[in-house]
This record gives C-alpha cells, structure tokens and sequence, in this order.
C-alpha cells in the first residue's frame, strides 16, 4: 500500500481519505508523511479513528458522508460488515440478488451531515490525492468536485458498474486523461501503462462478475 501511494504522496502534502473506514489508507498516508483529512460518516467508525489518530495533529476526521451537496442524508449501516455502510439504496437494491452478496443487510439507518469535496478544499486546502470508497455513492461524491486535483481513486463493484461509469465521464469533464486500475487489495494495477478513458471503460466491462470489485485511478495529463 505504502509503494502504490508514493507515486501519488510526497512529505507534507494533503491527502483526502473519503470513507475512511478503520483508517487502513490513514496509516500509509502518515508512513508517506502526508497531511490528511479523514471522512467519514459511520458513529461507530469515528469513535475508533478518533482513538487511533484523534492525537496526531496531522490528521483531521470530519464526521460526515461527501456528495455533490451539503445537507443530510440517511445511512445505512451493515452491522455485521460495516464497511460496507452506504447512503445509497441504489447500492443496497443492486447487493440484494447478487452472487456473494446474500449474507448483507442494512438494518439500522442514521441521520448524518453530507459535505462536499469543494467544501472541504476551502476549509483544509488542495490535496494531491484524493480516495474515494464510499460504497455506491462515487459519482454523487465526485459531482461535488468543481476542479481537478493532480490524481484520484475510486471505488467500483461491479453490480455497480453503472456507477463506475458516471465516474469515468465525471473525471473526464475535469480533464483527467490518463487512468489506471487495481482489482480487489491486490494494491498492483492491472495495467502496465495509464491508458485513456475508452481503454479503461472496456476494461471495466470486460471484468466477469466474480472479479467483485477494486478502485479507478485518474491522474491529469
């Protein structure tokens, strides 16, 4: 994880970690010596990161979901599988009859503050790089971006991959040219060389089902 974040974290940059979760990317972000702000809405989750890395001044936890903007949002929270929580029920409606997915329920729902990308750049800064897992909710996440930072990733399932889609044309209306992709945490991308959006969109259509999921990244130029 340390070696795939270098090619995107010098020491002293910020980093926008979305859907933070148990703070696992935190970790790498503060081994690279990065800034970083953690989002992330689950009560229970911030609790936890706030007794990993509420002392460390380098990193900041906003208790909140991102979308394109600011208000609140229903959560839906798996109780078994928390990072699996999402706000989107398009999410939930796409799990319910799909292979590997059967064992998942959302039983409990809480009212939580919705923020923006553009909100948190004027509050905290430009990042270098931002990572976006937010279970479902991508697109909407990535609606709330007005400009392009140097390199993002997000999340894609692939009973989603819909949603992947709508991120791929959000990314290219903000100039990203050149994309990369990594399969499940196998933290290897899958591709030798950044290649267009055509080339990642037919890649991504290619992926059997079974493939499950993994994360896009774009970078600029």
């Amino acid at each position: 994880m340390d070696r795939l974040y270098r090619q995107f974290v010098r020491p002293g940059e910020l980093v926008f970690d979305i859907g933070a979760h148990v703070g696992d990317r935190i970790a790498a972000f503060r081994r690279l010596e990065a800034r970083v702000i953690a989002v992330e809405p689950q009560p229970a989750l911030i609790k936890t990161l706030r007794l990993l890395y509420g002392r460390d001044r380098n990193v900041t936890i906003e208790a909140a979901a991102v979308g394109r903007e600011p208000g609140v949002v229903e959560l839906n929270v798996n109780i078994d599988n928390p990072t699996v929580s999402t706000v989107s029920r398009d999410f939930i409606a796409a799990a319910a009859d799909a292979p590997g997915w059967e064992a998942q329920a959302w039983p409990k729902r809480v009212r939580v503050p919705v923020t923006t990308l553009d909100a948190l750049i004027a509050r905290h800064g430009i990042p270098c790089f931002i990572k976006i897992d937010v279970e479902g909710f991508e697109a909407e996440a990535l609606a709330g971006l007005g400009r392009p930072i140097q390199a993002l990733s997000f999340e894609f399932t692939l009973i989603q991959r819909d949603i992947a889609h709508a991120c791929l044309v959000r990314c290219g209306a903000l100039g990203y040219a050149r994309f990369n992709a990594i399969l499940g945490e196998s933290q290897k991308f899958e591709h030798d060389e950044w290649i267009g959006m055509d080339g990642i969109a037919r890649w991504l259509d290619g992926l059997p089902l079974d493939a499950n999921s993994g994360d896009i990244y774009a970078r600029m130029g």
